[in-house]
């Protein structure tokens, strides 16, 4: 036997699950508000036909009570006539007048019962139940001679046809309404589902694009409501995504580029000293050895950023004073920048601690003026300073070299970008330097802010959290003993785009 299919809400789509929601909910308001009107309704009914039938029983009761003052007896016909055209007048009603001892005078629903002896024998439709008949007494000069009895044919509430029939009216016309509310809320909901969800599936389709290889694919909403949001933020992550493809097709070039140049240097080298064509002397082996040194270079240095990026290379964590590091690695680029034709100046303000590794700190530093003397001319000037402020410890980099503008300031710390000033093999480096310096600041808990303007320079600052002795019931500041980030102590500068 095949498994019969199971109802699931979820197998719909959301505007037919919306518009199934908006016709519920509005079944339910109408049928709770026509339960309520229905109660209300018939109380306040109920009540209004009594009196009406109380007030036409009372009437009567007055005008027979006039005309027994001038006849004097309830059997005259002219004292009874407001009871008959009572009964005429009121379709539906039934009129009694009794006398003073309980004795009909006049009945407009006596039946003949039987005849006997030549009398006729009248039975009376009046119910039993004296609720559901309006009684008045029949009063003249002060004394009670009769009464008159009022009720409704086959009615419990003494509620007559007329009024039957517009209550049922009533009830129709509210199912209508109901019904009308019903349709008009479904329509309403398709109607707003479909608006709901076009974004949705403009974002849907957009992704399936960008599954597909394409990357210019955008939604293109833009608005203030929350989804418009959403989709400038997919926009934005697609656009990311856009970019980081094309700086990986960069990468494949560069990679491409800065691996084939040596090992064709290498190549050739070794090929012409195979076939004799050179001498294996000091000179070619110096050759093949700075290429293959360029190789290790390259690898050592993709090797660190994938080990950074993982959190595969263990963090120490230890109190660090940053002037006598950043001093000692001042120290050791002295020689290579005044080989390059720069001046190198040193500031520190005293007593600035850190909780970090000083490997990685001495790295990112080093990465920093690497890139400052990669990028300035020669002649220019190269100023490293340390600074402690009330919660951040910071070190800047800053040179006089070709500087970048706000775009490229964007994307300086992306994995493998270079300037395009940069991207020749006797000036710019793979661009893998300030994307390292980026993630060991970042496993450090501060945040690296640039600056510069093209053509005059560029300054890199470095800001990470300052350390604390702990003192009782102070923790210190740093970072925790878990390995976790904490908490900056002020709202960092806005981080460029990756």
């Amino acid at each position: 036997m095949k498994e019969q299919k199971r109802f699931r809400w979820s197998g719909f789509s959301y505007t037919t699950r919306l518009t199934v929601m908006f016709a519920l909910i509005a079944a339910m308001t109408a049928l709770v508000a026509m339960g309520v009107v229905s109660f209300v309704w018939e109380e306040h009914f109920k009540t209004y036909t009594t009196e009406n039938m109380n007030t036409l029983a009372e009437t009567t009761a007055r005008r027979i009570g006039q005309s027994y003052a001038k006849t004097e007896s309830l059997d005259d016909p002219a004292t009874i006539s407001p009871a008959v055209q009572a009964s005429e007048m009121t379709s539906g009603v039934a009129v009694r007048v009794v006398d003073a001892q309980n004795q009909t005078v006049y009945d407009s629903s006596a039946v003949v019962e039987e005849v006997l002896g030549g009398r006729r024998w009248y039975q009376s439709l009046e119910p039993l139940d004296p609720s559901r008949v309006a009684t008045a007494p029949i009063i003249s000069e002060g004394k009670t001679v009769g009464s008159v009895r009022i009720w409704v044919y086959g009615s419990e509430t003494l509620m007559r046809q007329p009024d039957q029939v517009f209550r049922q009216n009533s009830y129709q016309a509210m199912l209508i309404a109901a019904l009308v509310a019903i349709l008009l809320a479904s329509c309403i909901g398709f109607l707003f589902a479909r608006g709901l969800v076009r974004p949705i599936n403009r974002m849907s389709k957009t992704a399936t694009a960008i599954t597909e290889g394409d990357l210019s694919a955008r939604t293109g909403l833009r608005g203030e409501d929350e989804i418009s949001r959403l989709g400038e933020t997919f926009d934005e992550m697609a656009e990311a995504v856009e970019k980081d493809r094309e700086l990986e097709r960069r990468l494949t070039t560069d990679v491409a580029h800065e691996l084939r140049t040596p090992l064709m240097a290498i190549q050739a080298t070794v090929e012409a000293m195979i076939d004799g064509v050179y001498e294996p002397d000091e000179e070619r082996l110096n050759t093949v050895n700075s290429e293959v040194q360029r190789l290790g270079r390259l690898v050592d240095a993709l090797l660190k950023l994938s080990r950074l990026e993982n959190r595969s290379t263990p963090m120490k964590e230890e109190k660090v004073n940053v002037g006598q590091l950043i001093a000692g690695i001042v120290a050791t680029h002295e020689m290579f920048v005044a080989d390059s034709g720069l001046t190198l100046n040193y500031h520190a303000d005293d007593d600035v601690f850190v909780l970090g590794d000083p490997d990685m700190i001495r790295q990112a530093t080093a990465n920093l003026i690497s890139n400052a003397v990669r990028y300035t001319k020669e002649g220019g000037r190269i100023d490293v300073t340390v600074g402690k402020g009330d919660l951040m410890a910071s070190i800047a980099v800053k040179d006089t070299g070709i500087g970048l503008s706000p775009e490229e300031a964007k994307m300086v710390f992306s994995r493998f970008w270079r300037a395009d000033a940069g991207r020749n093999r006797d000036v710019g480096g793979l661009g893998v330097g300030l994307a390292v310096v980026k993630e060991i600041v970042d496993r450090h808990g501060g945040w690296v802010k640039v600056e510069g303007e093209k053509g005059k320079g560029a300054c890199f600052t470095i800001y990470l959290p300052l350390y604390a002795e702990e003192k009782p019931g102070w923790p210190a500041v740093g970072l925790g003993r878990n390995g976790q980030k904490p908490q900056k102590p002020q709202k960092p500068p806005k981080k460029p785009r990756r």
